[in-house]
């Protein structure tokens, strides 16, 4: 068979590995198991299968893209290489000083999160450029020298430098790098001005070592993934999945790693963004639940949340600013340690807890019967009547409702005098009221309601627990697209080829360069399109160009668009009307008088991705026939009822059917309860629309 269009997509998460490969308009999936001790195993396992049951060969595949959580997995679990940092004189401890706030005001055993790089491997050498550019102390590169016979001594596998208004004036850091790479040729070795050549010493400093941390680890894994894939067969091109929401090229992203993290979820993001636009429905909530964790993100005029700034590694749950901050391109959401692993148990007060640590995918839940013995809301799902032991994951994981049943009554059940399924329903009430409550934070901080927007569900455990979410959110309809079981490796399939560049220049609006400012743009744009051009040889384009402005004196900037071209002292009245629009929609008014700065910009370069038209009138109805039934826990009954099961594979467009019921599919289960009817629209997703206003 020829497959000159087959594009296949694999997503890496903390339990589950999913793969997807389209070809001729067909979509073949499956789900496995993650091996964290070798992941391209899982990978090639994957490609393999899928391909087998698509009746394709690896040298049919015009495309492979690639998304994973090792990036974020191994800053959590501080996994990565032995890293030392390079500053200037006087300045090795920013990184520990961080902001100098206490994020937890009140907690007098306050846990800061320790810094990737310790103190004895930060090092400092003689050098000063002030903050424009402008060259106050020469480096000293015989200290820079010096140093990597210290950084051999002590085996350092990958080193940040991070020299201060580096944004700005980069040659003292390349220069470092140079005397370094000469001394020491398998040093890694990460500039702050090149992963992020931006102001603020503590977030480009946090940044560029959290990039060293895991470039070795990262590096060795791609390269051993596509040497894999190419003993395989696979000779397409090979794209990862970045942050942003675009994809760029292996190499890129073996320089950068930093800018993986949070690929699989973004890949979710572009799915529910798409959903949005063939519906018709401009505001979505897009909830992804997997094994390990749910995502939350909002989705307006079609387009997803973003932002410039991300934390990862809260020492503190949900606590904003316990965590390491990281300034790269990220599609804006919130991620919770509630997915299908997640463990369950009683704190102090004997109340339930779920998470945020999981059992991943060794030992996995009870219910995998591999060694875990701590009840997880999976164990729970499966306790209830949700999952079919036989049928999960696509009948390769067989599952011990025994296992899972003797966790949850030894944990929860047992100590606070519950029935075996009361105690499930507890877990599984806890997993979605944390999903609730995560929701309507998140929606509260960016001014968003939710009452009027609609859930998009997928991910293998959101439709089990959509239903419920929306319920507490008062939310009167969920969509289930299909292969919502592998909804991230779907949405890498529809991501452009895109890069972003970010250069920190200090600019007032009263003393606007144009001239400065349009060279800075021409530098951007030849980086932007030397990226995008390695993945897109002689595709088109688009271009968007933003500013970070603020009035001045204030602390923190607004993101405001800027048109794509050069601009003259003619577009002061429209950049001023730019600011005052954005700063009026966040804030609700402007600050007469006041100037304006502007403090960073950005440029992105992507191909062009056509928004599919919305679907038109709903099919003819029609009332399915169920494919059996199953004994299905009703919290309202306190007991077990009998309701009917539907195979998705055999519900066509119209089907309409109440609830409760379960719809199950290879990947995943939908859960109808009685307040949802459920029917099938146009394009094969499952569509639940509440009964009575929320």
């Amino acid at each position: 068979m020829t497959g000159a269009e087959a594009r296949l997509a694999v997503d890496i998460g903390g339990t589950f590995t999913d793969v997807v490969v389209e070809h001729a308009g067909r979509r073949t999936t499956t789900k496995l198991l993650t091996t964290p001790e070798a992941p391209e195993r899982a990978v090639i396992e994957g490609v393999g299968r899928v391909l087998a049951a698509a009746g394709l060969t690896p040298a049919d595949l015009a495309l492979v893209i690639h998304g994973t959580t090792l990036a974020t997995n191994a800053l959590i679990e501080r996994k990565g290489a032995l890293t030392a940092l390079i500053a200037t004189q006087g300045f090795r401890d920013s990184i520990e000083m961080a902001y100098e706030n206490r994020f937890e005001q009140y907690d007098v055993f306050i846990d800061k999160p320790p810094p990737l790089v310790p103190r004895h491997l930060r090092y400092t050498v003689p050098e000063r450029i002030d903050a424009r550019g402008e060259v106050l102390l020469a480096l000293d590169e015989e200290a820079v020298g010096a140093l990597a016979d210290e950084l051999a001594r002590r085996q350092v596998a990958s080193v940040a430098i991070g020299f201060l208004h580096s944004y700005v004036n980069q040659d003292h850091e390349r220069r470092a790098r140079d005397v370094l790479a000469r001394r020491l040729p398998d040093l890694s070795i990460t500039l702050s001005s090149d992963v992020c050549p931006e102001i603020r010493e503590y977030d480009r400093l946090s940044t560029a070592c959290a990039n060293a941390y895991i470039q070795p680890l990262m590096a060795r894994y791609l390269g051993e993934l596509e040497r894999r894939l190419r003993a395989l067969g696979v000779a397409c091109p090979l794209f990862m999945m970045l942050s942003g929401g675009g994809i760029s090229t292996i190499e890129i992203a073996a320089r950068h790693p930093i800018r993986l993290v949070e690929s699989g979820p973004a890949g979710g993001a572009i799915l529910a963004s798409h959903v949005a636009a063939e519906c018709g429905l401009p505001r979505l909530l897009s909830f992804d639940m997997g094994g390990t964790t749910a995502k939350i993100c909002l989705i307006d005029d079609y387009e997803p949340q973003t932002s410039r700034g991300f934390e990862v590694a809260r020492a503190y749950r949900f606590l904003k600013g316990s965590g390491l901050p990281l300034r790269i391109p990220v599609i804006e959401m919130v991620e919770i340690g509630a997915g299908g692993g997640s463990i369950a148990r009683l704190d102090a007060l004997k109340r339930i807890a779920v998470g945020p640590d999981s059992a991943g995918a060794e030992p996995g839940p009870a219910c995998y019967d591999r060694g875990g013995v701590a009840p997880t809301v999976t164990d729970a799902d499966l306790v209830l009547g949700r999952i079919d032991p036989a049928t999960f994951a696509g009948g390769r994981v067989a599952l011990a409702p025994a296992r899972a049943e003797a966790a949850l009554a030894g944990a929860i059940g047992g100590p606070l005098g519950l029935a075996t399924p009361l105690a499930a329903l507890g877990v599984s009430e806890m997993v979605d009221e944390t999903m609730t409550n995560a929701s309507r934070v998140h929606a509260v901080e960016r001014g968003k309601d939710l009452a009027d927007r609609t859930l998009v569900a997928f991910g293998g455990a959101a439709p089990l627990h959509a239903a419920r979410l929306a319920e507490k959110l008062a939310m009167a309809r969920v969509i289930v697209p299909t292969s919502a079981g592998v909804g991230s490796a779907v949405g890498f399939l529809r991501a452009p080829v895109a890069y972003e560049v970010v250069r920190s220049r200090y600019q007032r609006l009263d003393r606007f360069d144009a001239v400065a400012v349009n060279r800075m743009f021409a530098e951007m744009r030849a980086e932007a399109f030397g990226v995008v051009e390695l993945g897109a040889p002689g595709a088109a384009f688009t271009e968007q160009r933003s500013a970070f402005m603020r009035y001045v004196g204030q602390g923190h900037e607004i993101t405001v668009a800027l048109p794509a071209r050069d601009l003259t002292a003619a577009d002061l009245p429209l950049l001023q009307q730019s600011f005052d629009d954005s700063y009026r929609a966040l804030y609700g008014r402007t600050i007469p008088r006041l100037q304006v700065e502007a403090l960073s910009w950005t440029l992105r370069v992507a191909t062009p991705v056509a928004r599919p038209e919305a679907v038109g009138a709903p099919p003819p109805a029609s009332r399915p026939t169920p494919d059996g039934s199953r004994a299905l826990f009703d919290p309202a009954r306190g007991a077990f009822v009998e309701v009917p099961v539907y195979r998705r594979d055999r519900l066509a467009p119209g089907a309409r059917l109440g609830g409760p019921a379960l719809i199950v599919e290879d990947e995943t289960t939908i859960v109808v309860t009685e307040r949802f009817d459920a029917h099938v629209n146009r394009l094969g997703y499952v569509v639940l629309e509440r009964l009575e206003k929320p």
